[in-house]
């Protein structure tokens, strides 16, 4: 569970990408200034409403997910799964395969439609 220091710092890091001042968010938001300042400070408590209106205009999703599924979620992490599929291994098959450089065929070859 995230604590409120830890998302007060994922709000301004967004509006910091966003280059959103403090008074233009709130603005947005339609929240007052204090309780913006209240919000990003991360020691103060503050409704859910407020969470979500700051999140909406900072082009977040509030999800909740069970516990074990929250490290999947993470921001910007992209988790692979621990054991390759069938098809996972053929999509880096593929990949692998593009990424070959392609030689001429040799004299009398075949490409691949059987014709030479």
């Amino acid at each position: 569970m995230l604590t409120l220091p830890a998302i007060a710092e994922r709000l301004r890091d967004a509006a910091k990408q966003l280059g959103l001042t403090q008074a233009r968010l709130a603005e947005a938001a339609g929240v007052a200034p204090r309780t913006l300042t209240h919000v990003l400070s991360g020691q103060e408590d503050f409704r859910l409403s407020t969470l979500m209106a700051l999140s909406d205009r900072l082009g977040l999703e509030l999800l909740l997910v069970p516990k074990g599924a929250a490290v999947a979620v993470a921001a910007g992490e992209e988790l692979r799964p621990p054991v390759r599929s069938v098809v996972t291994q053929a999509l880096d098959a593929l990949h692998d395969a593009q990424d070959v450089p392609v030689t001429p065929l040799a004299r009398g070859g075949h490409d691949a439609s059987g014709r030479r």
